[in-house]
């Protein structure tokens, strides 16, 4: 009984001594690479926002790009289509206009999905940016409860 007792005081003070142990910066004399370090991120978080503005930017350009290549894609085939039955029974000429309209249908249903995988791969940027920005916040906020730490250590 006095040794769950004991297991149990002790244990309570190594988790509530567990936050100023897994400090990486201590004492007053490590101030000047915890600044270091905070400037640092504070510079990293700055290019993450310029980055992320960018990277939305772009986000917005791939998807209006990528809506006008879809609609241009649909208007083609339904005109490649409509040129198709005119060429049923017709004449040559017809027929290699409707020739003309299916390639040119093909190309636009691989432009509209290229430009899907743009937007694609702009929304991995832009989520990987955002996670990035993310991590680097937390560990500023890290660095800001070190230095309040060790600020409360010297009163």
């Amino acid at each position: 009984m006095n040794k769950n007792i004991l297991f149990s005081i002790l244990s309570l003070f190594l988790l509530s001594a567990l936050p100023v142990f897994s400090q990486t910066y201590k004492t007053t004399a490590d101030t000047v690479a915890l600044n270091a370090e905070y400037i640092k991120v504070n510079q990293s978080i700055t290019d993450l926002n310029a980055k992320l503005d960018k990277a939305k930017a772009t986000q917005s350009k791939d998807e209006k790009k990528a809506n006008e290549a879809n609609s241009d894609a649909q208007s083609t085939a339904s005109a490649s289509s409509d040129k198709a039955q005119n060429a049923i029974g017709g004449s040559v000429k017809q027929a290699k206009k409707a020739k003309r309209e299916a390639r040119r249908s093909v190309r636009d249903a691989k432009n509209s999905r290229h430009a899907q995988s743009n937007v694609d791969d702009s929304n991995k940027a832009v989520a990987k940016l955002s996670a990035d920005l993310e991590k680097q916040q937390q560990r500023l906020k890290e660095l800001d409860e070190m230095r309040a730490t060790i600020m409360n250590t010297q009163k």
